[in-house]
């Protein structure tokens, strides 16, 4: 009897000091100025494992003068590396064309250990993508 109550407070205390990160929530960045050149990026991370991805650009005398993309489908995470995958089947309509299979992206964050004042924005930091205008963007948690 011992035994197991010594056990289960072992694993509640090792629950206790793992780390768990919340991925999900909305990340946004916007490039550029209001009424001149303008790309705005916009990923929401649901906490069921899915996501929304809507890309805009508006660029002044463009052709097409503005450009939305849609893109949606599953994500998972992996120490800090979030991979996203798309079912062509489920996931892609006339809206949801953006394909973001074999996609990665890091999850940054200040270090819990690092007590100093420095300010370190959470934020992904897309590593690998088929699209190549997604390769090293940055997106900012809200």
């Amino acid at each position: 009897m011992k035994l197991i109550i010594f056990s289960l407070l072992f694993i509640t205390g090792l629950n206790s000091f793992a780390q768990s990160k919340d991925f999900s929530g909305e990340y946004t960045r916007s490039l550029g100025e209001e009424g001149k050149h303008l790309i705005e990026y916009k990923l929401t991370l649901n906490a069921d494992g899915t996501f929304v991805f809507h890309y805009y650009k508006k660029i002044q005398g463009g052709t097409p003068p503005e450009t939305n993309k849609y893109g949606k489908g599953k994500w998972n995470s992996k120490d800090n590396l979030i991979t996203f995958t798309s079912n062509k089947n489920e996931d892609f309509d006339e809206k949801y064309t953006l394909d973001l299979n074999n996609s990665t992206a890091r999850f940054i964050t200040k270090n819990p250990r690092d007590k100093s004042d420095k300010v370190v924005k959470t934020k992904l930091q897309f590593l690998e993508s088929d699209i190549s205008w997604m390769q090293r963007i940055d997106l900012f948690k809200i």
